[in-house]
Protein backbone atom coordinates (compact mmCIF):
# COMPACT_ATOMS: atom_id res chain seq x y z
CA UNK A 1 0.00 0.00 0.00
CA UNK A 2 3.19 2.46 0.69
CA UNK A 3 4.43 1.50 -2.31
CA UNK A 4 1.01 2.78 -4.39
CA UNK A 5 0.67 5.89 -2.46
CA UNK A 6 4.78 6.85 -2.50
CA UNK A 7 5.57 9.34 -5.36
CA UNK A 8 8.41 7.26 -7.95
CA UNK A 9 11.73 8.67 -7.40
CA UNK A 10 11.82 9.80 -11.22
CA UNK A 11 9.59 9.15 -14.30
CA UNK A 12 11.51 7.80 -17.58
CA UNK A 13 11.24 10.04 -20.51
CA UNK A 14 9.03 8.87 -22.87
CA UNK A 15 10.55 7.94 -26.40
CA UNK A 16 10.97 10.11 -29.03
CA UNK A 17 12.01 9.72 -32.64
CA UNK A 18 14.76 12.22 -32.69
CA UNK A 19 17.03 9.99 -30.31
CA UNK A 20 16.63 7.15 -33.07
CA UNK A 21 20.45 5.52 -33.58
CA UNK A 22 21.11 4.46 -37.17
CA UNK A 23 23.14 0.88 -37.33
CA UNK A 24 25.75 0.80 -39.24
CA UNK A 25 27.35 -2.31 -38.10
CA UNK A 26 27.98 -3.45 -41.86
CA UNK A 27 29.41 0.06 -43.29
CA UNK A 28 32.93 0.38 -43.48
CA UNK A 29 34.60 3.19 -40.89
CA UNK A 30 36.12 5.42 -43.93
CA UNK A 31 34.10 6.09 -47.09
CA UNK A 32 34.93 3.55 -49.38
CA UNK A 33 33.91 3.70 -53.35
CA UNK A 34 33.67 0.90 -55.26
CA UNK A 35 34.37 0.86 -59.15
CA UNK A 36 31.96 -1.15 -61.42
CA UNK A 37 34.30 -4.01 -61.83
CA UNK A 38 34.57 -4.10 -57.80
CA UNK A 39 30.94 -4.24 -57.69
CA UNK A 40 30.57 -6.69 -60.17
CA UNK A 41 33.04 -9.08 -57.92
CA UNK A 42 30.98 -7.75 -54.72
CA UNK A 43 27.86 -8.93 -56.43
CA UNK A 44 28.93 -12.73 -57.64
CA UNK A 45 30.34 -13.18 -53.67
CA UNK A 46 26.87 -12.30 -52.13
CA UNK A 47 24.77 -13.94 -54.70
CA UNK A 48 27.02 -17.00 -54.03
CA UNK A 49 26.25 -16.73 -50.09
CA UNK A 50 22.56 -15.97 -51.23
CA UNK A 51 22.31 -18.92 -53.22
CA UNK A 52 23.61 -21.44 -50.82
CA UNK A 53 21.43 -20.46 -47.59
CA UNK A 54 18.41 -20.59 -50.18
CA UNK A 55 19.80 -24.37 -51.35
CA UNK A 56 20.00 -25.57 -47.49
CA UNK A 57 16.61 -24.01 -46.68
CA UNK A 58 15.11 -25.82 -49.60
CA UNK A 59 17.25 -29.30 -48.07
CA UNK A 60 15.46 -28.72 -45.08
CA UNK A 61 12.06 -28.54 -46.47
CA UNK A 62 12.86 -31.75 -48.41
CA UNK A 63 14.24 -33.35 -45.09
CA UNK A 64 10.24 -32.01 -43.63
CA UNK A 65 8.69 -33.38 -46.62
CA UNK A 66 9.97 -36.77 -46.09
CA UNK A 67 9.45 -36.92 -42.38
CA UNK A 68 5.74 -36.38 -42.87
CA UNK A 69 6.24 -32.71 -41.38
CA UNK A 70 4.57 -29.44 -42.21
CA UNK A 71 7.12 -27.47 -43.70
CA UNK A 72 8.27 -24.48 -41.89
CA UNK A 73 10.41 -21.59 -43.58
CA UNK A 74 13.46 -20.37 -41.48
CA UNK A 75 13.63 -16.77 -39.67
CA UNK A 76 17.07 -17.08 -40.38
CA UNK A 77 16.94 -17.32 -43.57
CA UNK A 78 14.47 -14.64 -44.00
CA UNK A 79 16.64 -12.49 -41.75
CA UNK A 80 20.00 -13.18 -43.35
CA UNK A 81 18.47 -13.37 -46.63
CA UNK A 82 17.57 -9.91 -45.90
CA UNK A 83 20.86 -8.74 -44.91
CA UNK A 84 22.08 -10.26 -48.15
CA UNK A 85 19.95 -8.31 -50.54
CA UNK A 86 20.30 -4.96 -48.47
CA UNK A 87 24.03 -5.40 -49.26
CA UNK A 88 23.43 -5.75 -52.74
CA UNK A 89 21.43 -2.53 -52.84
CA UNK A 90 23.91 -0.42 -50.92
CA UNK A 91 26.79 -2.30 -53.48
CA UNK A 92 24.57 -1.01 -56.56
CA UNK A 93 24.94 2.71 -54.76
CA UNK A 94 28.51 3.04 -56.10
CA UNK A 95 27.58 2.66 -59.60
CA UNK A 96 27.47 5.54 -61.66
CA UNK A 97 23.62 7.19 -61.39
CA UNK A 98 21.11 7.06 -62.37
CA UNK A 99 22.19 3.23 -60.67
CA UNK A 100 20.02 0.54 -62.00
CA UNK A 101 17.70 -1.58 -59.76
CA UNK A 102 18.50 -4.72 -58.38
CA UNK A 103 16.96 -7.33 -60.73
CA UNK A 104 17.61 -5.09 -64.06
CA UNK A 105 21.41 -5.63 -62.37
CA UNK A 106 21.27 -9.05 -61.99
CA UNK A 107 19.28 -9.38 -65.58
CA UNK A 108 21.94 -7.13 -67.33
CA UNK A 109 24.91 -8.59 -65.69
CA UNK A 110 24.13 -12.40 -66.16
CA UNK A 111 23.98 -13.10 -62.56
CA UNK A 112 20.16 -14.39 -62.86
CA UNK A 113 21.12 -16.64 -65.34
CA UNK A 114 24.01 -18.21 -63.22
CA UNK A 115 22.10 -17.88 -59.84
CA UNK A 116 18.25 -18.25 -60.57
CA UNK A 117 17.36 -19.30 -57.40
CA UNK A 118 18.86 -15.94 -55.95
CA UNK A 119 16.19 -14.14 -59.14
CA UNK A 120 13.32 -15.42 -57.63
CA UNK A 121 13.77 -14.92 -54.04
CA UNK A 122 14.74 -11.20 -54.80
CA UNK A 123 11.23 -11.17 -56.49
CA UNK A 124 9.24 -13.11 -54.94
CA UNK A 125 11.19 -13.20 -51.27
CA UNK A 126 10.68 -17.14 -51.04
CA UNK A 127 13.06 -20.27 -51.56
CA UNK A 128 12.83 -22.25 -54.43
CA UNK A 129 14.47 -25.31 -55.80
CA UNK A 130 15.02 -25.55 -59.77
CA UNK A 131 13.66 -28.48 -61.90
CA UNK A 132 17.48 -28.63 -63.51
CA UNK A 133 20.21 -27.81 -61.39
CA UNK A 134 22.21 -24.53 -62.52
CA UNK A 135 25.65 -25.17 -63.74
CA UNK A 136 26.64 -23.15 -60.55
CA UNK A 137 25.89 -25.95 -58.60
CA UNK A 138 29.04 -27.85 -59.19
CA UNK A 139 31.62 -24.48 -58.76
CA UNK A 140 31.57 -24.50 -54.99
CA UNK A 141 31.79 -28.35 -54.49
CA UNK A 142 34.70 -28.60 -57.27
CA UNK A 143 36.72 -25.71 -55.78
CA UNK A 144 36.26 -27.33 -52.52
CA UNK A 145 37.71 -30.73 -54.12
CA UNK A 146 40.75 -28.75 -55.77
CA UNK A 147 41.67 -26.91 -52.81
CA UNK A 148 41.15 -30.22 -50.48
CA UNK A 149 43.69 -32.30 -53.31
CA UNK A 150 46.21 -29.56 -52.94
CA UNK A 151 46.26 -29.36 -48.90
CA UNK A 152 46.42 -33.01 -48.31
CA UNK A 153 49.27 -33.39 -51.12
CA UNK A 154 51.35 -30.21 -49.11
CA UNK A 155 50.28 -32.44 -45.48
CA UNK A 156 51.66 -35.68 -47.21
CA UNK A 157 54.79 -33.53 -48.05
CA UNK A 158 55.55 -31.80 -44.98
CA UNK A 159 55.05 -34.94 -43.20
CA UNK A 160 57.03 -37.40 -45.10
CA UNK A 161 59.83 -35.02 -44.96
CA UNK A 162 59.98 -33.96 -41.29
CA UNK A 163 58.10 -36.47 -39.40
CA UNK A 164 60.18 -39.62 -37.49
CA UNK A 165 57.56 -42.00 -38.44
CA UNK A 166 55.68 -43.03 -41.48
CA UNK A 167 52.95 -44.76 -39.85
CA UNK A 168 50.39 -42.73 -41.40
CA UNK A 169 51.62 -42.29 -44.69
CA UNK A 170 49.24 -45.32 -46.38
CA UNK A 171 46.57 -43.75 -44.68
CA UNK A 172 47.57 -40.17 -46.53
CA UNK A 173 47.98 -41.58 -49.43
CA UNK A 174 44.54 -43.84 -49.69
CA UNK A 175 42.52 -39.96 -48.65
CA UNK A 176 44.66 -38.28 -51.94
CA UNK A 177 43.06 -41.66 -53.91
CA UNK A 178 39.63 -40.83 -52.88
CA UNK A 179 39.30 -37.04 -53.28
CA UNK A 180 40.97 -37.95 -57.28
CA UNK A 181 38.31 -40.76 -57.95
CA UNK A 182 35.43 -37.94 -57.34
CA UNK A 183 37.76 -36.43 -60.16
CA UNK A 184 35.61 -38.03 -64.05
CA UNK A 185 36.98 -37.97 -66.91
CA UNK A 186 39.80 -35.93 -66.10
CA UNK A 187 43.13 -37.14 -67.77
CA UNK A 188 45.72 -35.96 -65.76
CA UNK A 189 44.32 -37.11 -62.55
CA UNK A 190 43.49 -40.24 -64.05
CA UNK A 191 46.69 -41.35 -64.71
CA UNK A 192 47.68 -40.17 -61.06
CA UNK A 193 45.18 -42.27 -59.17
CA UNK A 194 46.47 -45.37 -61.35
CA UNK A 195 49.79 -45.12 -60.25
CA UNK A 196 48.83 -44.82 -56.59
CA UNK A 197 46.42 -47.88 -57.24
CA UNK A 198 49.29 -49.59 -58.33
CA UNK A 199 51.65 -48.62 -55.81
CA UNK A 200 49.88 -48.94 -52.28
CA UNK A 201 50.00 -52.41 -51.43
CA UNK A 202 53.75 -51.55 -52.08
CA UNK A 203 53.55 -48.41 -49.48
CA UNK A 204 51.67 -50.34 -46.93
CA UNK A 205 54.08 -53.60 -47.09
CA UNK A 206 56.90 -51.53 -47.02
CA UNK A 207 55.30 -49.53 -43.60
CA UNK A 208 54.46 -53.03 -41.81
CA UNK A 209 57.01 -53.19 -38.63
CA UNK A 210 58.88 -56.39 -38.05
CA UNK A 211 58.07 -58.51 -35.29
CA UNK A 212 58.61 -56.99 -32.15
CA UNK A 213 60.17 -54.11 -33.21
CA UNK A 214 59.79 -51.02 -31.01
CA UNK A 215 61.04 -48.48 -34.18
CA UNK A 216 58.61 -46.32 -35.79
CA UNK A 217 58.41 -47.44 -39.76
CA UNK A 218 60.46 -45.34 -42.06
CA UNK A 219 59.70 -45.56 -45.72
CA UNK A 220 62.56 -46.52 -48.12
CA UNK A 221 64.13 -43.95 -50.11
CA UNK A 222 62.85 -44.52 -53.37
CA UNK A 223 59.37 -44.80 -51.76
CA UNK A 224 59.99 -41.64 -50.02
CA UNK A 225 61.07 -40.44 -53.86
CA UNK A 226 58.14 -41.75 -55.70
CA UNK A 227 55.65 -40.38 -53.52
CA UNK A 228 57.08 -36.72 -53.78
CA UNK A 229 56.79 -36.97 -57.61
CA UNK A 230 53.49 -38.29 -57.08
CA UNK A 231 52.65 -34.90 -54.79
CA UNK A 232 54.57 -32.78 -56.94
CA UNK A 233 52.78 -33.77 -60.02
CA UNK A 234 49.39 -33.24 -58.52
CA UNK A 235 50.33 -29.30 -56.50
CA UNK A 236 51.60 -28.61 -60.13
CA UNK A 237 48.37 -30.20 -62.02
CA UNK A 238 45.98 -28.45 -59.80
CA UNK A 239 47.75 -25.21 -59.37
CA UNK A 240 48.40 -24.61 -63.21
CA UNK A 241 44.27 -25.08 -63.39
CA UNK A 242 44.78 -27.40 -66.88
CA UNK A 243 41.49 -26.79 -69.65
CA UNK A 244 40.63 -30.21 -67.75
CA UNK A 245 39.84 -28.88 -64.51
CA UNK A 246 38.24 -25.27 -65.71
CA UNK A 247 35.08 -26.84 -66.77
CA UNK A 248 33.29 -26.17 -63.87
CA UNK A 249 34.46 -23.52 -63.25
CA UNK A 250 33.57 -21.55 -66.56
CA UNK A 251 30.55 -19.23 -65.82
CA UNK A 252 32.87 -17.52 -62.89
CA UNK A 253 35.95 -17.03 -65.15
CA UNK A 254 33.36 -15.68 -68.39
CA UNK A 255 31.63 -13.21 -66.10
CA UNK A 256 34.72 -11.80 -64.37
CA UNK A 257 36.76 -11.57 -67.52
CA UNK A 258 33.68 -9.70 -68.94
CA UNK A 259 33.95 -7.13 -65.85
CA UNK A 260 37.60 -5.95 -66.99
Amino acid sequence: MAVCLTEPLCKPCMYHVKFKVELHVRKSLLPVHLSCEQVGLEMLCLCGQLDLLIRAQVHQFQEQLTGDSCTVESYALQRQGAEIIEQMHMCLEHLPKPAPGLEDYLDVVGLSAMFPRVEIFVIHGSPVDMLDRPDMDEYFPHIGRLNQLLVLCQQLEDDIRHLGSHKYIAHQLSVIYQVLSSFRGIPPLAGIRKDIEAKFKEIKTALVPAEGSKVDPQLPTQHINWILDITQSLISTVSSLPEELTEDLNQVMAFVSKLK
